[in-house]
């Protein structure tokens, strides 16, 4: 039986703290790129759209369900594998070689636990960004006998706080493992650097905008109030798939460096919470729908 240990995680209790709204003029068209509506989404009238991978929009979807709310699901982005996936399981196999495995999304700790199966599940002691990631691990194999402690999550869900809070034991040059995105920042490495950690960094996958979308499932999501992001990859391939109309709805983001994302690239409308997770994304979209329906009735 795989083993999961949250004993030693200090994960921050949930937080509701005010939703932050940016507005800003937009005035762009669309040609959008993705495939087709999952069946967990309802095509009537849809309320809100999911924009990640096809099959990882599960729990966005169900939380918003039983608020009586209809989404659309339509992939923004996939992802590749890279050629330094294949070292990591070898790298893994030693198991003495890192003190921690840096985990920073839930996508890397599912590129992370294939390579770990296939290293023969050794034992690693892993520090993540935030709950959701640290939610990965709990659905590890049963089949294998090796030990995942998730032992450190940061005070707050960000890359630059997890830098500046991993415990290191002493003088001694911590070890780190980082397998990562290759569009991630360096904020990591370098951070962790600069506290004298012995950082190794492999980029294992990256991702890329979907290539093809079906025009009546694009048409509905223009119409739909509120479009929900969870990473930079995903704001750009929105913005890219403009093209001769005018969009002004609102965007949610599941963190901070997301919106960040959506703000330089001019959308306007953009809510998002000030802890990144699951739950402070759901609040961020109740409170575009709110805002938006608020205008609605002034409207009329």
């Amino acid at each position: 039986m795989a083993k999961f240990s949250l004993s030693s995680l200090s994960l921050p209790p949930p937080l509701s703290p005010p939703l932050l709204l940016e507005r800003r003029a937009l005035s762009r068209s669309f040609t959008v790129q993705s495939s087709h509506s999952s069946p967990v989404c309802s095509r009537s009238e849809p309320k809100v759209v999911v924009t990640r991978e096809r099959g990882k929009n599960a729990k966005l979807v169900h939380a918003l369900a039983k608020r009586g709310i209809n989404c659309l699901e339509l992939p923004l982005i996939e992802h590749t594998k890279l050629p330094d996936l294949d070292q990591l399981p070898s790298v893994l196999s030693a198991e003495s070689a890192f003190d921690w495995i840096v985990i920073t999304s839930p996508e890397a700790g599912l590129v992370f636990l294939d390579a770990w199966k296939a290293a023969g599940t050794p034992n690693v002691k892993v520090g993540v960004v935030g709950a959701g990631t640290a939610s990965i691990f709990e659905e590890v194999a049963e089949s294998s006998n090796g030990y995942i402690d998730v032992a450190f999550a940061p005070s707050k869900a960000t890359g630059m706080v997890l830098a500046s809070e991993l415990p290191k034991h002493g003088n001694v040059k911590c070890r780190v493992l980082y397998p990562a995105s290759a569009k991630a920042s360096t904020e990591i490495e370098e951070g962790l650097s600069n506290r004298g950690f012995q950082v190794t960094r492999l980029n294992t996958y990256t991702t890329v905008s979907v290539h093809h979308v079906d025009q009546t499932i694009l048409k509905q999501a223009l119409s739909a109030p509120v479009v929900a992001v969870a990473s930079p990859s995903a704001i750009r391939a929105w913005v890219n798939l403009i093209s001769d109309e005018h969009w002004g709805n609102s965007v949610a983001c599941i963190g901070g460096t997301t919106a960040s994302a959506a703000k330089r690239l001019g959308l306007r409308n953009v809510y998002f919470p000030e802890n990144p997770g699951l739950d402070g994304w759901l609040d961020s979209i109740l409170e575009a729908l709110r805002v938006h329906d608020q205008f609605q009735k002034g409207a009329m």
